[in-house]
């Protein structure tokens, strides 16, 4: 955005030096009569000369020692015996009794006869007219492309914010989590089924559609989480409870669908909900009552976790510190149907910690 607006700026410098005072700086050119322009001719004060097809004559003189040059501008006469007159004159040539004669004391004055397109009438309309139209419309693209970017923000508003782990990151296994043992054993049934789903599938076995981690803060229940996804190798999503919270109505709904859609399109996946009892409290204890927008999130929430088909591939997994806030539906069969409780580690997992 910095550069846009810079790239704006240099076009309306360009203009304005291009159309503004400074272009004016240099003296006028002076307007003779064609006598005197034949006699600068004969004495070599013409320095160069332009020839337009309207009948005028535009040139410098030479400048005098330590003088400045000078522009001049005469008028033509309109036949074409006086043209080329002037023509010979320019040449060097003088006229003698048998006809023109090369004058050897008098070189030839450079004489230039432009394309109709740089004539000075086309000069002037495109300094005044074609220039600042191509400006205004570089600026024009500048702003519209600022206001698609924009756009483009506005319409990925209701996106998800979660973030997919890299596998650039190292992937971390259950050989780095240490001091929570039986969470490890009952998490191991989790990886097995992301490992080889259609076992699972062929023997009717039904997997947790939802596991909700519970503990203290700081006892590695996003670790574990992380752990999983490093065991069983598939896309892994982590995003926060309060993410899905805006205080645009909808916006949070919006991001759970998009989320749990991202999710199916990568199964066999994980999703990892962390503070969930951000999003997750119990309905009818906001503000808002039944119509805030943490609730209208909640209850989207619900249906996703009740509505995709259970071999979809796709498991979440939640941690919080606060069960006791969780609204009774996120806890029934169906959904959050496993509970881990992730304790701090005992004296033995703290050494294997420090180890």
């Amino acid at each position: 955005m910095r550069s846009l607006l810079w790239l704006g700026f240099l076009v309306l410098l360009v203009v304005a030096v291009t159309q503004g005072p400074l272009t004016n700086i240099r003296r006028p050119p002076k307007k003779i009569n064609f006598t005197d322009f034949i006699s600068e001719i004969e004495k070599q004060e013409i320095q160069k000369v332009v020839i337009d097809r309207g009948g005028k004559a535009r040139g410098t003189e030479r400048p005098p020692v330590g003088g400045e040059v000078q522009e001049f501008w005469v008028d033509l006469p309109p036949d074409p015996m006086s043209l080329a007159f002037v023509t010979q004159k320019l040449l060097g040539y003088d006229a003698g009794p048998n006809g023109w004669v090369k004058n050897p004391n008098r070189p030839p004055v450079p004489v230039d006869y432009p394309h109709p397109f740089f004539s000075e009438t086309a000069q002037n309309i495109a300094f005044s007219v074609i220039i600042p139209v191509v400006a205004l419309a570089v600026l024009w693209l500048l702003f519209l492309r600022q206001a698609q970017s924009t756009g483009n923000q506005a319409l990925s508003f209701g996106r998800s914010r979660a973030k997919r782990l890299s596998d650039n990151v190292p992937k971390v296994t259950f050989d780095d989590v240490a001091g929570v043992e039986e969470a490890k054993h009952e998490l191991q049934e989790i990886v097995e089924f992301l490992k080889n789903p259609k076992k699972f599938q062929a023997l009717g076995a039904k997997i947790p559609r939802g596991v909700l981690l519970l503990g203290p803060p700081g006892c590695g229940k996003t670790l574990l989480a992380r752990a999983i996804a490093g065991e069983a190798g598939v896309p892994f999503f982590h995003i926060s409870g309060s993410d899905f919270v805006e205080m645009f109505v909808g916006v949070g709904a919006s991001r759970v669908r998009d989320l749990f859609d991202t999710a199916k399109a990568n199964k066999p996946s994980l999703i990892f909900i962390d503070e969930i009892d951000a999003v997750g409290r119990q309905r009818g204890a906001g503000l808002g009552g039944g119509h805030d927008e943490r609730e209208q999130t909640l209850n989207q929430l619900l249906v996703e976790m009740d509505g995709f088909d259970p071999n979809a591939g796709v498991i979440l997994i939640a941690a919080t510190n606060r069960p006791d806030v969780l609204d009774p539906a996120l806890l029934r069969p169906g959904r959050f149907d496993r509970r881990v409780v992730v304790d701090n580690p005992d004296i033995n997992g703290r050494l294997k910690i420090l180890e």
